[in-house]
This record gives C-alpha cells, sequence and structure tokens, in this order.
C-alpha cells in the first residue's frame, strides 16, 4: 500500500514537472484585433522550435486589468513553465506577475510596460519613438501650423502612454507654432473612439490634424472623418489592419506608424524557452516601429511586413 502511494506521488509528480516543462502561457491584452492574432502566431513559431506549446488566453475587453490578473493567476497557479504576458496596466498586474517570479515562474513582458523589475525581459515597440514619427509626420504635413488632437486607447496602458508622450514632446519641440487641444480616449472601443473624435471636431471646427495611437483609436477616427466628409483633417493612425490599409490607399488616412507583432510574440516566447533551458537572454529587445506612406503600400516588402502569413501558423496549435 505504501509503495503504491508512493509510486501515485511519483507520478503525479512527473506529470506535474511534464505539464511546467511544456506550456507557455501567452496572455495579450485582447484576442479579436488583428494585432493579437500576429502576436499569437509568432508566438506558436517559437514554441515549436522550441518543443513547447501555447496556451493562449485573453480578456474579452482590452481594458479588464481584473479578468487579466485572474488569467495570469491561474497559469501561475498550474505552474505553467513560463508566461509571456502584455499588460493592460502597468501599476495592476505589478503583483500577479512578482508572485510568478517567487514562484520561479519566469515571465516575459512584450508590448506594454510594467512597473516591476521583477521580469525575464521587455519586448515591444519603441513607443516612444513610435510618438514621435507621427509627430514628425504630422508636424510636416501641417508646415509646422493648426490644431491637432490625440485619440488615444486609456490611461494607464504603458505602451500608448509612451506614445502620447513621445508625440507631444516632439511637437514642443520641433512644431511650436502647432496647438495640442486635447488627449481623448477612445478606451478600446471602436464606437467609443469614433464618438471621441466627433466630439473633438465639433469643438474645434478649424482642427488640421489628428493622432490616434492604437488600432481601434485608429478606426473610430478615421470612421469620423468619413461621417463629416472630413478630408482636410490631416490622420497619421498607429497599427494596422486590412480596413486601415484601405483606408490609407483611399486617402481618409495620410500615413500609418507600424509594429511588428509577429516579432513581439516570437521574440517574447522564445525568450521564457531559453531561459528555462539555462541560455542567456536580452532583457530588452527593440520590435521595431516604421512609418508607412500610400504610396509604399503596394510594395511587395511592405505588403509581407502589413500581412504576414498568420493562418499557416495559427493552424499548427
Amino acid at each position: 500500500m505504501r509503495f503504491s502511494l508512493l509510486a501515485c506521488a511519483i507520478l503525479c509528480c512527473s506529470g506535474c514537472r511534464t505539464n511546467q516543462e511544456k506550456v507557455i502561457g501567452v496572455v495579450p491584452k485582447g484576442a479579436n484585433h488583428i494585432f493579437w492574432q500576429t502576436v499569437h502566431a509568432g508566438a506558436i513559431k517559437a514554441a515549436l522550435e522550441s518543443g513547447y506549446r501555447v496556451e493562449w488566453n485573453a480578456p474579452a475587453l482590452e481594458i479588464d486589468s481584473s479578468r487579466q490578473i485572474e488569467i495570469v493567476e491561474s497559469m501561475v497557479n498550474r505552474k505553467l513553465a513560463g508566461i509571456v504576458l502584455a499588460p493592460v496596466d502597468r501599476k495592476a498586474l505589478v503583483s500577479v506577475v512578482e508572485r510568478a517570479g517567487r514562484e520561479g515562474i519566469p515571465v516575459s513582458i512584450f508590448d506594454s510596460a510594467i512597473d516591476t523589475p521583477k521580469r525575464l525581459c521587455y519586448v515591444a515597440t519603441n513607443n516612444t519613438e513610435g510618438g514621435r514619427i507621427a509627430a514628425r509626420r504630422l508636424g510636416e504635413l501641417l508646415s509646422g501650423k493648426g490644431k491637432v488632437a490625440i485619440i488615444g486607447f486609456m490611461a494607464g496602458s504603458g505602451a500608448t502612454m509612451e506614445r502620447e508622450e513621445g508625440f507631444q514632446d516632439e511637437l514642443k519641440q520641433k512644431f511650436p507654432g502647432i496647438q495640442m487641444v486635447g488627449l481623448f480616449f477612445g478606451m478600446a472601443d471602436r464606437a467609443k473612439a469614433m464618438a471621441a473624435t466627433e466630439n473633438v471636431l465639433s469643438a474645434h471646427p478649424d482642427l488640421a490634424g489628428l493622432f490616434a495611437d492604437n488600432e481601434s483609436s485608429s478606426s473610430g477616427a478615421v470612421q469620423a472623418l468619413k461621417s463629416r466628409n472630413a478630408r482636410g483633417v490631416r490622420l497619421v493612425a498607429f497599427d494596422s489592419s486590412e480596413q486601415l490599409v484601405r483606408d490609407c490607399r483611399d486617402g481618409w488616412i495620410d500615413s500609418l506608424v507600424v509594429q511588428d507583432p509577429f516579432k513581439m510574440g516570437y521574440e517574447s516566447t522564445k525568450a521564457v524557452a531559453m531561459h528555462v533551458a539555462g541560455q542567456a537572454i536580452s532583457t530588452h529587445i527593440d520590435s521595431g516601429v516604421r512609418l508607412i506612406l500610400p504610396e509604399q503600400l503596394e510594395q511587395p516588402e511592405v505588403r509581407q511586413f502589413l500581412f504576414p502569413d498568420i493562418q499557416s501558423w495559427l493552424k499548427k496549435e
């Protein structure tokens, strides 16, 4: 009897260890946007190369930090090999990330920063530079004069806060003749971003330009411009989708500031696998950011960057 119990315990422990070694949890802010699906594809590629599988889970709403905490806590409780996380809020997720570290579960942070050094690495766009790129483009379009506004994501989101700060700082330094009339949040909701844009257009009929700092805000902002036929307002959009590319081609969007979500998913997942294998990793990886103009949209290299073949990887999960 004692031998049977001991054997059972060993088998159970072995099963737990196998799960710990073979599964990496990937927790983005959301799952619906093409940006997150592309992250997912990159994560699968890295996991398969390293002999792991991905457990993918995300909040239904990209602003739901409470649900994201629950997801990460569940992964910590089940002692996955590691966790790859894009924190909804840079402060709210600190405690659960630090708990994972105390329990020996490495957490790789991607896309958006978190206010703790207790992380394995940080893989992200240089978001401050992304904001600066948008400011330079808009400032040049407006010849350094006019009123502009930002349609943002939400307060407390590290990535978009950095974009907003970079944008505003660059305007102040390089284009002092441009007046910022406000920062308005879409809360990851296209309809709310559209309403926020319409409100600022009503309040400032002489508005010259807009910077939308994420996919949902960009989608809402361009819909507001279309609804008012406001082609004179120049929009620089952050992120891309098939619709945003069409709107850029059709002249509703002046240009796109684009990240590399596939690389984010790949590098952050690979970092966990390398760490578990005892290999050295970089603690900060810049996944890249670039400006794409309408005349560049049909270039093969640009199309490959904007529309990577993610389905071939998603099917392998």
